[in-house]
């Protein structure tokens, strides 16, 4: 597994998907709230696209590491250490296709227990 390059990718946020009103509620968080992420191989990082004009903002470190799900080899986005506000999430992405990527978003908390 290997960092993504330079690129900016556009994204879909899945909420209980396969009911009736995920398509929906995908198109509205894509139109006012987050619209993807830009990533830097060279610096290891990454910073989300937010809100109508998809403001570059909350950035992210890209390590390899273990998916909490099942232990295997995936992208690792930790904001532990370079947003306040965001620094309780933690998004795994894994290749599912060229160039089609999915991955759980976590929130911790204090006490390290982990959910989805």
């Amino acid at each position: 597994m290997k960092r993504l390059r330079l690129v900016l990718a556009e994204g879909t946020a899945l909420v209980k998907p396969g009911t009736e009103r995920a398509p929906d509620v995908a198109a509205f968080i894509h139109s006012f709230g987050w619209k993807g992420k830009v990533f830097d191989a060279t610096s290891g990082t990454l910073i989300n696209r937010l809100g109508i004009g998809g403001t570059q903002a909350v950035v992210a470190k890209d390590n390899l590491g273990k998916s909490l799900i099942d232990g295997k080899d995936c992208i690792v986005l930790d904001y532990s250490t370079t947003s306040l506000a965001a620094r309780h999430i933690r998004d795994e992405i894994r290749m599912i296709a060229p160039d089609t990527y999915l991955g759980p978003v976590y929130w911790t908390t204090r006490s390290s227990s982990t959910s989805r």
